[in-house]
C-alpha cells in the first residue's frame, strides 16, 4: 500500500454502543486534531431535525441548537443536560452570537433574522429585501465589525411563498440598518465561516455544486469571489465552521469533513447519521459538537474555533 492511501481508523470503546470511523488522507495533519483517545458520543436524541449549535459562555457555558420541525430551540450543559430553551422558535436554524454575546437566530418561517437583547427579549434584526420578505434565512455568522452575514436560500418555504428572485447571500449592518446583497449566484447558499483574520469568507453551496466558495476582503478589490475552495465527494456541504488555524470542518454526506486551509482533505470523522451542522464549545474550548439529523454528538479535538 503506498503510504498516500486512505486509511481508516477504528474509534473503540465508544458510549451508548456507536462506533465511528477515521478516514485519514493525511496522517499527519489529523493527529494534530484529534487526541488518540477522542470518542465520538452521543449526548442528546430523538429529536425531529436538529440544526445551528452555537456555544454560549453566559452562566458558565451552554450549547444552543435547533430542532427545526418541532419549533424549539434547546439547550444543553454538561450538568443539566437538555432543556428548552425557547418555544416556539418559529422553526429556527442556524445560530450565531455577536461580539457582545447577544444570540442571533435565522427563522424558517419568521423569514427573518432576530437577536435576543440583553433583557431576554427577541427583536427583528432583519426581515426583508427592497420591500419583499426573504426566503428563509439558514445561516448567520458576524464580523468582528458587528456585520452580519446570512444565507437565503428558500428551505423552509413553500415554493408560491418565495418572494425574493435569486439565493441570496446577506450582509447587514445594525449601524446603519442598510442590507446589502452580497452574492446572488448561488443555487442553495448554506453555511458560512471567516477565516482568523477575516480576510476569506466561506460559503457552502448545498445545491448542484455541492462546493464550498471563497470571497476575499482588500482595501484595493473590496469584496470579491475568488473561486472554489473545495468539492465534496459524498452529499452536500451544510453548516462549516473554521478552527484557529484555518481549517475548514464541515458537515458533509458521511460525516465530518476537515479541510486544510489549502483546499486539501485532511480527513474525515465519519458517522452514521448525516450531519447538518457543528460547532466548536465547551469550557475550554475543545469540543466538537456536531448536529446530525436527530441526535446530537460531540467529540474531544485539539483546537478551538477561529472566533475569538
Amino acid at each position: 500500500m503506498k503510504t498516500s492511501a486512505i486509511l481508516v481508523v477504528l474509534l473503540a470503546g465508544l458510549t451508548s454502543g456507536l462506533g465511528a470511523n477515521f478516514d485519514i488522507r493525511n496522517e499527519t495533519e489529523f493527529k494534530k486534531l484529534l487526541p488518540a483517545e477522542a470518542q465520538l458520543k452521543q449526548i442528546g436524541t430523538n429529536f425531529g431535525f436538529v440544526e445551528g449549535p452555537v456555544w454560549l459562555k453566559q452562566d458558565g457555558g451552554m450549547l444552543i441548537f435547533s430542532d427545526i420541525p418541532n419549533n424549539a430551540l434547546k439547550k444543553w450543559t454538561e450538568s443539566g443536560g437538555i432543556i428548552n430553551f425557547r418555544k416556539p422558535s418559529h422553526n429556527s436554524n442556524g445560530n450565531t452570537v455577536d461580539r457582545q454575546g447577544h444570540l442571533i437566530t435565522c427563522e424558517h418561517t419568521g423569514r427573518r433574522v432576530a437577536i435576543r437583547d440583553d433583557e431576554g427579549k427577541l427583536k427583528t434584526l432583519v426581515s426583508d429585501y427592497r420591500g419583499k420578505k426573504l426566503n428563509s434565512p439558514n445561516d448567520v455568522v458576524v464580523k468582528s465589525d458587528g456585520t452580519v452575514w446570512f444565507t437565503d436560500p428558500p428551505y423552509g418555504i413553500k415554493p408560491e411563498e418565495k418572494e425574493q428572485d435569486a439565493n441570496y447571500l446577506f450582509r447587514f449592518d445594525p449601524k446603519s440598518g442598510q442590507l446589502a446583497a452580497m452574492a446572488r449566484d448561488f443555487y442553495m447558499p448554506n453555511g458560512l465561516c471567516f477565516s482568523p483574520d477575516e480576510s476569506k469568507l466561506y460559503v457552502a453551496d448545498s445545491g448542484k455544486p455541492h462546493h464550498i466558495r471563497t470571497f476575499t476582503f482588500s482595501r484595493r478589490d473590496g469584496f470579491k469571489p475568488t473561486g472554489v475552495f473545495c468539492v465534496i465527494d459524498n452529499g452536500v456541504p451544510d453548516g462549516i465552521r473554521c478552527d484557529a488555524a484555518g481549517r475548514i470542518w464541515v458537515a458533509a454526506g458521511d460525516g465530518v469533513q476537515i479541510f486544510a486551509p489549502t483546499g486539501e482533505l485532511i480527513g474525515k470523522i465519519l458517522m452514521t447519521e448525516t450531519p447538518a451542522n457543528l460547532c466548536f464549545g465547551g469550557a475550554d474550548g475543545q469540543t466538537l459538537f456536531i448536529t446530525a439529523r436527530t441526535s446530537l454528538y460531540a467529540i474531544n479535538v485539539s483546537t478551538r474555533s477561529a472566533i475569538r
